[in-house]
């Protein structure tokens, strides 16, 4: 069957039969002439994890750009790319927070983008397609969700706009969101702006409220004639007698092991508890196994249930003057910061930034410009020259594990780090090096992206990159009990697991650059969305005030480490003589310069050398490779090449000219070798360009003589 809805400028196409007949609910949704297929799968019953095994697949498919990459060996698509991880952690956020908490199969989303016109991202329609997938489907989920991308383009609030209208916007945002009795709860956000005031984010929402509800009143017509009935969850294993003597041990000794203010003890507290639990319980575990695990997995999850209620309601029912943190922090209260700079004494700029016991080391790494990354996707094929790399080792929260490639967590985070700085970079012409942070977290507990935000400024400034001006972020967090609620400032290990919400808002003192959130209820509204970036600004300018007292603005050299980038625009004409046949002539520079060198299409060169004298010897050289001479100009010349004719003479590395034989005297002369020999530097005179630029010159004009040979 075919459904289709009108959403002011683009229609959304919706296809449900004949796909993917075997998978619990699929759809084609096109939306322009971009079309995902998006297939949700249930598998089998995991009564034995004490987690819910979600997993959320976004593929690119090449053909669907009508692109084949790959090496000249590899042909396929293989590892998923930055954007298509990205994507799939979009969804997850998305959907994730509307199982059961009960649920325990495990659920597979897969979104493949089979179809892309280069105008319509396929992220919103994957969304959409997912959440019609899910509802459709006999997988008990509590959807559906509306998906709309905004932007601000020349002063107007743009719906989905294409990516060429993209290019000329001040911010983009993706926000999700879930009717809830008749109000649109938003559950999903992502933006990136150039320092946007927080005022202007909000007239997004009003924007995009109503066409949620649209899209979400659709799905619930499109659930109503064809949507299966939803399976029947699990019955909860329970035992009275071990529930009620957890919760009799818990009572008298939790709270204290909760409320420590050092996150290590309070962690290393909670394991031990529940050791102790489990040897207190011993004469209720018997086998047979089934029956044995069902237990152990009561028992965790009873002391999760005690330790997050213990932690919401004392928050929540805390009078304002005697507001109780975990760690006994206020509510709107930032965990110590400290800060500082060029710990590091061989890289090109470092900094390392430190809140409570998050602790964030940022190196910076400046190269050339032909250093630039490739991006060779479905829906990029360009250039990148800033790269932000965050890494998340295993002692940096205690533990022991494997040295693997980054995960899509280490991905997600350094891209929003990524995406907070981007907007605060020089541009090319100013600066025109390729600029490489790698955020190295020391020590995590919670909100390390947000420190890995001011790590890398720090380290941006120390490295003397001319930066618009100093970032930071903070994660907010929050409670939520009916409608009442507390919002957290700063939220670390406990309040993030715990917690409501995770909402992470970085900027400058001018506005916000990114914003990234999601929630573990359904949803928030509009008043808790702007209460929340109120007290984030207030967090961030602290943050900042306490960043600037290091170093508030860039160094004014950068490090002597770092290599010195030359530019030069040259006429394009001239490209292939500074290359040479073969790259002969850009290679032999190279070589006897050491320098690396790259040259655009529009004729700007750029000279990348460790050496100022190397450095400024190749730009010479190219200087003088593409000088174009003028008729009467003089030179010394060297003396390159003889013919009977005459002499091929070098006036500038890599331009010769031809005197002829007639013109190194006023008087005849039987051959060339009675004038000049090879290596000889003698003065020359242009005196003519023909059509195919070559030159022709005079010695006798410049003043040469010949020189008398000696009688012997």
């Amino acid at each position: 069957m075919n459904f289709k809805l009108k959403i002011d400028k683009n229609e959304i196409d919706v296809q449900t039969e004949k796909l993917a007949d075997q998978a619990s609910g699929c759809c084609l949704i096109r939306m322009g002439e971009t079309s995902l297929l998006c297939v949700s799968q249930q598998g089998k019953e995991r009564s034995d994890l004490n987690f819910f095994p979600l997993t959320c697949n976004y593929e690119e498919k090449f053909y669907a750009a009508g692109k084949i990459l790959g090496s000249r060996f590899i042909r396929r698509e293989g590892r998923p790319s930055t954007k298509a991880v990205l994507n799939s952690r979009m969804i997850d956020r998305t959907i994730r927070p509307l199982f059961p908490k009960e649920l325990k199969k495990e659920i597979q989303i897969t979104s493949s983008c089979l179809s892309w016109d280069s105008k319509n991202g396929p992220i919103i329609p994957a969304l959409i397609g997912t959440s019609i997938a899910l509802s459709i489907s006999d997988i008990p989920w509590q959807g559906p969700i509306g998906a709309v991308r905004v932007a601000k383009i020349a002063g107007n609030l743009v719906l989905n706009p294409t990516y060429e209208e993209r290019e000329n916007s001040d911010f983009e945002i993706i926000i999700s969101g879930i009717e809830e009795k008749g109000e649109i709860l938003v559950n999903m956000i992502e933006f990136q702006g150039k320092e946007v005031e927080e005022k202007i984010v909000l007239e997004s929402f009003d924007f995009a409220l109503p066409y949620l509800k649209d899209i979400i009143d659709f799905q619930k017509d499109l659930v109503k004639k064809i949507g299966k009935k939803k399976s029947a969850l699990p019955p909860l294993f329970e035992n009275k007698e071990i529930e009620k003597n957890v919760k009799k041990f818990l009572t008298e000794k939790l709270e204290k092991v909760i409320y420590q203010k050092d996150n290590q003890e309070r962690s290393n507290g909670l394991e031990s508890f529940k050791e102790e639990i489990f040897e207190k319980m011993k004469e209720n575990i018997s086998n047979p196994e089934e029956e044995k695990n069902n237990k152990i997995s009561l028992i965790e999850s009873i002391l999760e249930k005690e330790t997050e209620r213990i932690i919401k309601e004392t928050i929540l029912n805390s009078p304002d003057d005697k507001e109780k943190r975990p760690d006994g922090r206020k509510l709107d209260e930032i965990r110590k910061i400290e800060t500082d700079i060029g710990l590091l004494p061989r890289v090109h700029g470092s900094g390392l930034f430190t809140r409570g016991k998050t602790r964030v080391l940022s190196v910076l790494t400046l190269g050339a410009p032909g250093d630039e990354q490739l991006m060779d996707e479905m829906e990029i094929s360009a250039k990148k020259g800033f790269l932000h790399h965050y890494n998340f080792p295993a002692y940096s929260s205690g533990e022991t594990g494997p040295a693997r490639s980054p995960g899509r967590r280490e991905i997600g985070h350094g891209a929003l780090a990524e995406k907070t700085i981007s907007p605060l970079l020089p541009n090319k012409d100013d600066f025109p090096y390729t600029i490489r942070i790698v955020s190295e977290i020391l020590s995590s507990n919670g909100s390390t992206s947000m420190a890995s935000v001011s790590g890398a400024c720090l380290a941006l400034m120390d490295g003397g990159v001319p930066i618009k001006g100093p970032a930071a972020g903070v994660a907010m967090g929050l409670v939520k009990e009916g409608k009442k609620y507390k919002i957290l400032t700063d939220i670390q290990g406990p309040e993030d697991h715990y917690g409501d919400m995770d909402f992470k808002i970085a900027g400058t003192e001018k506005g916000i650059t990114a914003m990234q959130m999601d929630v573990k209820i359904r949803g928030i509204d509009k008043k808790i969305i702007e209460e929340t970036l109120e007290r984030a600004k207030t967090a961030r300018l602290e943050i900042l005030k306490t960043q600037n007292k290091t170093i508030s603005t860039h160094r004014e050299n950068l490090s002597p480490f770092a290599p010195r980038v030359y530019v030069l625009s040259i006429n394009p004409e001239k490209i292939g003589t500074v290359i040479g046949p073969g790259g002969k002539m850009i290679n032999k520079i190279i070589e006897e310069c050491d320098v690396s060198i790259d040259i655009e299409d529009s004729g700007k060169v750029f000279v990348t050398s460790k050496d100022k004298e190397m450095g400024e010897k190749a730009i010479e050289w190219v200087k003088n490779l593409t000088r174009e001479v003028v008729i009467g100009e003089i030179f010394q010349g060297k003396v390159k090449r003889i013919f009977g004719f005459g002499a091929m003479v070098e006036i500038l590395p890599g331009q010769e000219g031809l005197v002829h034989i007639s013109e190194f005297s006023d008087s005849r002369i039987e051959k060339v070798e009675d004038a000049v020999k090879i290596g000889d530097i003698v003065p020359v005179k242009v005196v003519g360009i023909d059509d195919q630029d070559r030159i022709n010159l005079s010695a006798k004009q410049a003043g040469f003589k010949i020189k008398k040979k000696e009688n012997v």
